[in-house]
């Protein structure tokens, strides 16, 4: 099977817009990076204005909430793709549950509807003295400004070989990054003639943690039902399945028998793209086909205008966990998967704490009484099965305790895919629904 021309046609621009960013991050001069080259082809304003880099899950509720939370702010989104292309669901357009269209959405279409600017640039630079935003389309005077990058891949622990890194991106993407990614993924599921297709699961708090797991089934029950002599194979770099494992658990052993080779502390040691040969601490895997999810970083932005931890903490958000307040920079928020707590970094989450981030620059702005910290929610649907489509779910909240160190609570968990599966199933489209709209608009 083919992906559509229309799948191509909505993905391409896509590409486009990562050629700029790359460009555009090799032509920045480190030593004029505080000087004012050009100004953005923006509006003069003498409102607060509020300038949030990043259109996914998070800086789109943070843009549209702001908004709501003090009207008169100048409200200015810096995205440099063209269109949203969702990340949670995209499992289901791999083996061709949903269509191209469901995932996708129009940053100018939230823009309009929820009264902000939607700025197409790649932010490159930081002027922080001078509160300036230094972009690929000029640079923009902020008074209040919000990173949230997402996440970037760190495959140091495979490879110090820059060629050898560059293979596996674009020769077995990990499919964690909307677009281009997702598209090589399907085509590879669609077109498999039969073998181990190998999975990878990376250590520590990586984006979506149970999407692995989900993607294992829903490619296996695709296998399953072209009658594939094929396995799914999951290097597991965790002693056990990080979230949901009794759910995943049991449909690996009653589903998916003969489909999927789950391999818990599955740590890789080599990888022979020639040979098609994963080496772990204890045993070797064949392949015919894979898709390598290395472990996560925070994104390069964060390191490049010094807004980041060191190495050791993954080049994350340095700020006060309370606040989302950089430490390093006034008036300047990160958020969404970039920041350092052990939130889950899922679409759910990152949507929650944005509004509480709007909120904490909504009282700034309106010179309000300070607002009590707000925990994240993490609300999470996972597909089993698809045919029939059947689910599982976790429902969690967040508390600190005095040395401000997080634990869950509040904890709601369906993983009975066997007599809730279907109404799982539904709940995960009803969940999407509402969350599409609610950034949309």
């Amino acid at each position: 099977m083919a992906i559509s021309r229309r799948d191509v046609l909505a993905l391409s621009s896509l590409a486009v817009a990562s050629t700029a960013l790359n460009a555009s991050t090799q032509k920045t001069d480190k030593k004029n990076s505080s000087k004012t080259e050009y100004k953005a082809a923006l509006p003069e304003t003498k409102n607060s204005r509020v300038v949030v880099v990043g259109g996914g899950w998070s800086g789109l509720c943070i843009a549209k909430y702001t908004k709501v939370f003090a009207p008169n702010a100048d409200v200015i989104l810096v995205e440099q793709r063209h269109e949203f292309i969702s990340c949670p669901v995209s499992n289901l357009w791999v083996v061709d549950k949903v269509k191209l269209e469901y995932l996708t959405h129009d940053y100018l279409k939230a823009a309009r509807k929820n009264n902000y600017t939607y700025f197409h640039a790649t932010a490159i630079d930081l002027d922080k003295e001078n509160q300036i935003l230094k972009t690929s389309e000029g640079d923009i005077k902020y008074d209040y400004l919000v990173f949230a990058p997402g996440i970037e891949y760190d495959y140091s622990r495979w490879t110090k070989d820059i060629a050898f890194e560059n293979r596996l991106r674009q020769e077995y993407p990990a499919g964690f990054i909307p677009g281009s990614e997702h598209m090589t993924l399907k085509s590879k599921v669609l077109n498999f003639k039969g073998g181990n297709f190998i999975l990878t699961v990376p250590a520590g708090n990586y984006r979506c943690l149970p999407a692995p797991y989900e993607r294992a089934c829903v490619i296996a029950d695709y296998f399953k039902q072209k009658k594939l002599d094929a396995k799914v194979v999951i290097l597991d770099a965790n002693n056990a399945i990080t979230i949901k494992e009794k759910g995943f658990q049991s449909a690996f052993k009653e589903l998916y028998a003969d489909y999927i080779e789950y391999v818990p502390n599955g740590i890789i040691t080599k990888i022979d793209l020639d040979k098609k040969v994963v080496y772990t601490e204890f045993d070797e895997y064949a392949f015919e086909d894979a898709a390598f999810y290395p472990q996560v970083r925070g994104a390069k932005i964060l390191e490049r205008v010094g807004l980041a931890k060191d190495a050791k903490n993954k080049q994350e958000a340095h700020i006060n966990q309370l606040t989302y307040e950089a430490l390093d920079a006034k008036n300047v928020y990160i958020a969404g998967d970039s920041r350092p707590m052990g939130f889950s970094k899922s679409g759910n989450t990152a949507n929650s704490e944005g509004k509480y981030v709007a909120s904490l620059i909504a009282q700034k702005i309106n010179k309000t009484a300070k607002i009590k910290w707000e925990s994240p929610t993490t609300t999470c649907f996972s597909a089993v099965s698809i045919a029939p489509e059947k689910a599982i779910y976790i429902y969690t909240q967040y508390a600190y305790d005095k040395n401000r160190v997080f634990s869950f609570t509040d904890t709601i968990s369906g993983e009975d895919w066997k007599e809730h599966g279907k109404q799982n199933a539904d709940s995960l489209y009803n969940w999407a629904d509402a969350m599409y709209d609610d950034m949309f608009n």
